[in-house]
């Protein structure tokens, strides 16, 4: 191809991507072709297709985990369904940017004192409830207040246990004072759970009743089932570009991807990684795939048999094969997990901690030495923990075999997987979704006396460092304490990670997406439906 029908070519993809008229897939695949490099094809597109959104329509995206027995409780969010619906219909203090950078939602600013211990947020004064209610301190405040103190039943509950107070200072300022420095409080902000609710006046919220301030309120619902939203006109950000919403439940992964194929959804939250190169084959399908710290874990409750040994759980980590497990069942769409919820994406990732390896002969040394030899446990799994998970602990009982272990998979129903299996049963398969940094993982899941401490470990050292990592404003000294951190979790705790996986999910062509899609959750952070809009296909 000459230079000049090159340039003609450009021109014309340039002008499809302004007018949504071509998919980012098909816009990159044509522009090397024409010998421009993915780099400057990336940055052509951004430069074109991000130009002019278009609003209208309606989104119907089909998802994964979703329970008839979810609640609008922010306290209680846990499954997907909450948690993407949270996201369109409530406001946060602060989200994830699709670059994965920290940004406002509710939040138009954010300073810290001088050791960080004290935190002040000012509240976009445009913000305003599906009830036509202004958001204000108060409000923020008695939704955070909401998951802390004795009384509280919140998951999140640990997050804010360092948290010294939490008020108001006038109508559209919130001051966080904590027990010490705590450089992540921002960052915490955006965890699901903080979700901003209206004040009742007296100290508590209106959870019940799913009003919110998110870009779309909810006009009908059904848990387990289907929701259906339209645009709030008083969202005090930009997006939101869709007229509707359907969001809807689709645990069975063949059910989500052929409603994606036959064109009745838009959108997939999680693509079944075994059909995956089936899907790639539909010029009108786009695959997503963006590597993050979403994890999946296998914890081993360490205060019941055989789990209270601590070379049982180190035998146990020792009889998978994990590139076995990425090539089979992730099809590659994962990181190595080496035993410790610190993921390369994180910050303070720590580098050169030898990768734990298959190694049957050193587990059968182990069980030996705990008296434990031809053990057999039994491992609850499900289909919608992740695509795979099933074929994964399968997989895993057949590579312990060699270890002289029998696992014996357990096959659990889909609804209500986390709220009657996880935390319940002593030894299970958890999908787990990304989070901005190492402190919220291991405060949520890791440390004495989070309600979400899914192994049941208890470490003193690990604790006391998890304190100081939090109130160390040094970065050199912070990352050599995750470092330690991790190294108690891979030696001593009870869990096994065996990778951190991509999130794989797919939307038909003509969805228009930005150049990023953040890494934290699925469907571009949860905020795909405030984000995205419609082009031509």
């Amino acid at each position: 191809m000459t230079k000049s029908k090159n340039s003609e070519l450009l021109t014309r993809l340039g002008e499809a991507a302004r007018t949504g008229s071509i998919s980012r897939r098909s816009f990159m695949n044509y522009s090397m072709a024409a010998g421009v490099s993915a780099s400057a094809a990336t940055g052509l597109w951004t430069t074109k297709a991000n130009a002019a959104p278009q609003k209208g329509g309606t989104f119907r995206f089909g998802i994964h985990d979703g329970n008839s027995s979810d609640t609008h409780d922010p306290g209680t969010y846990v499954s997907r369904q909450q948690i993407y619906l949270a996201h369109q219909y409530r406001s946060y203090l602060t989200m994830i940017n699709p670059d994965g950078t920290l940004g406002n939602d509710l939040a138009t600013a954010w300073e810290p004192n001088e050791d960080a211990s004290v935190w002040t947020f000012e509240i976009n004064q445009n913000a305003s409830f599906h009830s036509g209610k202004p958001v204000t301190s108060e409000d923020v405040v008695d939704s955070l207040n909401f998951h802390r103190g004795e009384a509280s039943t919140s998951a999140a509950k640990s997050l804010f246990s360092g948290v010294k107070d939490i008020r108001a200072d006038g109508e559209h300022t919130v001051i966080v004072e904590m027990e010490g420095g705590n450089a992540d409080v921002p960052w915490l902000m955006t965890d699901y759970h903080f979700a901003i609710c209206p004040s009742n006046g007296d100290g508590t919220i209106d959870w019940q009743s799913g009003d919110g301030s998110g870009p779309y309120k909810i006009d009908e619902a059904e848990w387990g089932v289907q929701f259906r939203l339209s645009r709030h006109d008083g969202w005090h950000l930009e997006g939101a570009y869709f007229d509707e919403l359907l969001m809807l439940v689709l645990n069975d992964p063949n059910a989500r991807q052929t409603a994606l194929v036959t064109g009745d959804v838009d959108a997939v939250s999680l693509v079944d990684l075994k059909t995956k190169s089936l899907l790639e084959r539909d010029p009108s399908i786009e695959i997503l795939s963006v590597p993050s710290a979403a994890a999946i874990t296998m914890p081993m409750f360490c205060d019941t048999a055989p789990f209270d040994d601590v070379n049982v759980r180190n035998a146990l980590k020792l009889a998978m094969n994990r590139e076995e497990i990425i090539d089979k069942i992730a099809f590659g769409e994962g990181t190595m997990g080496n035993d410790f919820h610190h993921s390369p994406a994180m910050p303070y990732f720590p580098e050169g901690i030898e990768q734990r390896s298959y190694d049957p002969d050193q587990a059968k040394s182990l069980l030996k030495k705990a008296g434990a030899e031809n053990l057999t446990v039994s491992l609850s799994t499900a289909d919608s923990v992740f695509s795979g998970a099933v074929d994964m602990c399968v997989l895993y009982s057949e590579q312990a075999k060699a270890a002289g272990i029998t696992v014996n998979v357990v096959r659990e129903p889909n609804d209500g997987y986390y709220s009657d299996v996880w935390l319940k049963k002593p030894f299970t398969a958890v999908s787990w979704g990304a989070r901005p940094t190492p402190d919220v993982m291991y405060s949520l899941a890791y440390q004495s006396g989070a309600a979400w401490n899914e192994s049941r470990w208890e470490n003193e050292e690990f604790n006391k460092l998890l304190q100081q990592a939090k109130a160390e404003l040094d970065d050199e000294r912070r990352s050599e304490m995750y470092r330690e951190m991790a190294l108690l979790a891979r030696n001593d705790g009870g869990t096994i990670i065996p990778f951190f996986n991509n999130f794989v999910y797919a939307v038909r062509n003509n969805v228009q997406t930005g150049e990023n899609l953040a890494p934290s959750w699925e469907l571009d952070g949860a905020r795909g439906p405030s984000r995205w809009w419609f082009g031509e296909a």
